[in-house]
């Protein structure tokens, strides 16, 4: 019997005793080490060969991962582990570190119970870890931590060894100021990383080696024997003492929660509907007795099997030919396939039962934050991420032959990466592609082309701005195109801590509004006047629209209406077609016509979206423009070559610090002033720069600069230079 044939009985007969089941993952800044880390557990649990751990990089299976050398992808891999004498089922799941691909971590972090935040030893805390540990708090996961590169702190750094010990003690430092920051209150002291219990481990995971305090206990290998052996380059020797795959995994399954434990508090957080009811008992104690309850968190393409959901059973069984509902869907579906996961590889089995990680196919509508099950039941939590899409491309297919196929590869694609929007105009044959970064629509027209075979062209990156208002404006009034019906219409900015509370999935804004007392009362509670938050009618992204009328008669039939047009002007706003963003729309009087056939959606659609539009060119329209957050750590010698690059592209210097003879400089910086930076970093640095960037929202662009900009964007988008004034929305 093959290793595989032996994990997969191995998984059948471990699934249903969920006391040995610990679904985690890694996560870490890109480049710390996440995916050699990953490949020695697997390596350590018999599914790849030993002497390749390390630099087969199981995880990292696709073609671009492997000539990047980066993971792009969200990798799933199933082991058996050994602790205590007793065996246990572990599913891990290796996420990637390039901001372009926090999408995917997000994703990743709604299957999981526990997560390993890698952190190196020589670069220590990054922003990336910052930005992992608030995603693993958001979702209720439990972290542990691995120092990793421990070796090159001794052999590259020629740290001594009590300078190697306080590098460690202000990393553990550093990620559990911001464990407390981010954990839910209940669990800021118990969540901390301490290194006396082993939620902390040190190693490298290049050199197949592990350490924590407790192993050092039980072998007799002393911090001194690492630095010995790492000064001597005799790591070979340490990596049989010091045995990585039993460290790291022992101390996941000692401080890591089971999923019986994890669904008691992880669920009333990812999903919000009634506990006490039957499917709400059922998830909270992980029943596989109960109705199948099961969330999608990614979609892979399969050339051969086609569509694969991949996702975390939270109640009840996955059973091949079982037939399953998408919840808010109309069509049932059957699944053809159960399957676990070794990186490319899957293991189809007969079931799998609820705490398990899942591969299923035959549900080809599912799309990642899809929710499937056998019942009547409501949709998990909205998945909510961290950044939004700020670069754009337009592709068209070379040959129109390939056109209905291109609109077919593009909608597979956003359904496998929802970080990813696509926008199809039949019309003019071109479509829009939106991604978080360079990097991400670069690797994406590589997959449209190479593995999608559909030959395209496309225009250089194009940034996305949004709208806003800076003051407030109206009533307007908005009159229908046959002068029987008026509406009058103001609009102001939305305060900063609602747009935050939405932004964070704090305040739903997907769907009907549910329960509006609930809405008001947390809208209250974040400063809105308390009538204004009982009128609020819709939500379009982070901008909000508030009935504030009193009895006009017609309006509850023609409110739909408003709602839409409320809708299409939130999508392209009066400046330059962008979506807006922070904007609060109040409906404050309307005279209808008495008969329906007067008000029909050609009538109240162009005058409430009219009317809209001229209250904000009142209030004086204003364009945000994405910025990102860009930490280059330079040489103190060329430290003013690259703050000199920086100031070039319209960048803040927020910060300098000096650690040796590296000087760390943050800088804010507009998205747009940041392409082609690879190649001036490294000109102006001699090559000698480390970078890395995180979005940093949106923010008003210099008033001077704003026409300009905003003309460029109308003429790309063949409209008249010159935005509309009120007097044109008047009339």
């Amino acid at each position: 019997m093959g290793r595989k044939e032996e994990l997969a009985k191995k998984v059948q007969q471990l699934m249903h005793d969920l006391r040995h089941i610990r679904n985690i993952g890694t996560a870490a800044h890109i480049d710390h080490g996440k995916t050699t880390l990953s490949d020695n557990l697997l390596a350590g649990a018999g599914m790849i060969s030993e002497a390749l751990a390390g630099t087969q990089l199981l995880l990292d299976y696709d073609e671009q991962e492997q000539a990047r050398g980066i993971t792009i992808n969200a990798a799933n891999a199933s082991m058996v582990h050994k602790y205590g004498g007793e065996e246990y089922l572990i599913n891990l799941i290796d996420t990637p570190g390039h901001v372009d691909f926090g999408g995917d971590v997000t994703r990743a972090m709604r299957a999981l119970d526990g997560v390993i935040i890698v952190v190196c030893a020589v670069e220590g805390v990054m922003p990336q870890t910052e930005t992992v540990i608030r995603q693993a708090m958001k979702e209720k996961v439990r972290p542990v931590l691995f120092i990793n590169k421990v070796d090159r702190l001794i052999n590259e750094l020629k740290v001594t060894s009590e300078q190697m010990q306080q590098r460690f003690v202000k990393i553990i430092g550093e990620a559990n100021a911001l464990i407390k920051r981010y954990a839910p209150e209940e669990f800021r002291s118990k969540w901390a990383v301490k290194v006396d219990d082993g939620s902390v481990m040190f190693g490298s995971a290049y050199k197949k080696w592990g350490i924590s305090i407790p192993y050092m206990k039980k072998t007799g290998i002393t911090f001194k024997d690492i630095y010995e052996h790492c000064a001597k380059n005799r790591q070979e020797e340490l990596s049989k003492k010091a045995i990585l795959h039993e460290v790291v995994l022992d101390s996941v399954i000692k401080h890591l929660p089971d999923p019986t434990v994890a669904q008691k508090y992880r669920i009333p957080q990812i999903w919000k509907g009634d506990i006490d009811s039957e499917i709400g008992k059922a998830m909270m104690n992980c029943d596989e007795n109960g109705s199948l309850a099961l969330m999608i968190t990614k979609i892979i393409m399969d050339p051969h099997a086609g569509e694969i959901a991949i996702g975390r059973i939270y109640s009840g069984k996955v059973n091949r030919g079982q037939e399953v509902k998408i919840v808010g869907m109309p069509n049932p579906y059957h699944i053809q396939q159960v399957a676990i996961s070794v990186g490319a590889d899957r293991l189809p089995v007969e079931e799998l039962n609820a705490g398990n990680i899942v591969a299923v196919s035959g549900v080809k509508d599912a799309a990642a934050g899809v929710t499937i099950t056998n019942t009547d039941m409501e949709a998990f939590e909205k998945i909510v991420h961290y950044s939004e899409p700020v670069v754009t491309v337009a592709i068209e297919a070379k040959h129109m032959k390939d056109l209905p196929k291109l609109v077919e590869v593009l909608r597979t694609l956003a359904k496998a990466d929802p970080s990813l929007q696509v926008e199809i105009n039949q019309e003019t044959g071109e479509h829009l592609l939106s991604g978080m970064g360079e990097l991400h629509l670069e690797i994406t027209q590589y997959r449209i082309i190479h593995e999608q075979g559909v030959d395209i062209q496309a225009s250089p990156p194009i940034v996305v701005y949004r709208e806003c208002t800076l003051g407030k404006g109206g009533p307007f009034e908005g009159k229908s195109p046959n002068k029987h019906n008026r509406f009058y219409l103001e609009v102001e900015p939305l305060q900063k801590n609602i747009v935050e509370a939405m932004q964070s999935g704090e305040i739903q804004t997907s769907g009907k509004i549910k329960d509006s007392k609930a809405l008001a009362k947390k809208l209250q509670e974040l400063g809105m006047d308390k009538i204004e938050s009982k009128g609020v009618a819709a939500f379009h992204d982070t901008n909000i629209f508030i009935d504030a009328t009193k009895g006009i008669q017609y309006l509850h039939e023609t409110m739909e209406l408003c709602i839409e047009a409320f809708h299409e002007a939130m999508k392209k706003g009066p400046l330059a077609d962008e979506r807006c963003m922070g904007v609060k729309v109040r409906l404050v009087d309307a005279k209808l016509h008495e008969d329906s056939i007067h008000r029909g959606p050609a009538q109240v659609i162009p005058a409430v979206r009219n009317a809209i539009y001229g209250a904000m060119c009142q209030a004086k329209r204003n364009l945000l423009e994405p910025k990102q957050k860009v930490f280059i750590n330079v040489p103190q010698e060329m430290m003013g070559s690259a703050t000199r690059e920086m100031q070039q592209r319209r960048a803040s210097i927020e910060d300098m610090k000096q650690e040796g003879d590296i000087t760390t400089i943050i800088s804010k910086a507009p998205v747009a002033e940041m392409f082609g930076f690879a190649s001036a970093i490294r000109s102006a640095t001699a090559g000698r720069a480390l970078w890395s960037t995180e979005h940093a929202g949106f923010e008003k662009i210099p008033y001077e600069l704003q026409d300009n900009v905003v003309k460029k964007i109308r003429e790309r988008k063949g409209l008249k230079p010159e935005p509309y004034d009120e007097v044109y929305y008047a009339s």
